[in-house]
């Protein structure tokens, strides 16, 4: 974490960051399914994940934040 941001802050470029990697990995599998690529296909499926999990780490940032829009430093 920056110590020019708070949290809130912090939490919803997680969850951008997160979004961006979730739909990276949906085109990814959906190419690899359709080329019969089990392997791209599985790669896709790991990074919707990463996604997800990264979405969640940003909300909980979020959701601690006892001082939205207030920086940290």
């Amino acid at each position: 974490m920056s110590d020019d941001n708070d949290l809130a802050t912090e939490g919803a470029k997680d969850r951008a960051r997160g979004a961006a990697k979730e739909l990276e990995g949906r085109v990814r599998g959906a190419a690899g399914a359709a080329t019969g690529d089990s392997g791209e296909e599985l790669k896709g499926k790991a990074q919707l994940v990463k996604g997800k999990i990264q979405q969640s780490v940003g909300k909980a940032k979020q959701d601690t934040d006892p001082e939205p829009g207030v920086d940290d430093a």
